[in-house]
């Protein structure tokens, strides 16, 4: 065999195998997990900065903003509602963390509760508490937004 058609054909080799190994990368990439992040919840710095008892519905605006999401806006309290999304390859998204922030108003409109939720093992749990009143409005609501975890698909999401 002359030496040029060796040449070629170690040279050929050499590109499928390069072929291969970037075929290889590219299949790996692609399973490599999304994260995406829907909606807004304020920070614990952020919420430090409201006083229960002395803040209004303005002032909470003022500093945080108003929710976003209709029908998150009512007269007991304001929601703020975030939720993380993970998708792997060709996988449906799944929801691993949701959490809402709950400001109630008094019937003056002052700040009565701030609360932080979470989900713990599919369970609502109070992360942290700023109560002046043992009773806690909204909570129905609540078990609510978090009951719908599981339930939700990813073309509910998409118009």
């Amino acid at each position: 065999m002359s030496k040029a058609v060796i040449t070629r054909v170690s040279g050929w080799g050499q590109t499928v195998r390069l072929t291969m190994a970037g075929l290889a990368l590219a299949a790996l990439a692609s399973c490599s997990p999304v994260l995406r992040n829907h909606g807004y919840v304020p920070s614990e710095e952020e919420l430090a900065l409201i006083e229960v008892g002395v803040d209004t519905r303005e002032t909470v605006s003022a500093t945080l903003g108003r929710p976003s999401g209709q029908g998150l806006l009512n007269d007991v309290g304001w929601f703020y509602v975030q939720s993380r999304w993970k998708q792997s390859g060709a996988l449906a998204p799944k929801e691993i963390d949701r959490q809402v922030v709950s400001i109630t108003f008094t019937e003056e409109g002052k700040v009565e509760n701030v609360e932080r939720f979470g989900l713990e093992n599919g369970q609502v749990v109070a992360i942290s508490r700023r109560v002046t009143d043992s009773n806690i409005k909204g909570v129905g609501f609540l078990r609510q937004l978090f009951g719908n975890i599981g339930r939700l698909r990813a073309d509910q999401f998409i118009e």
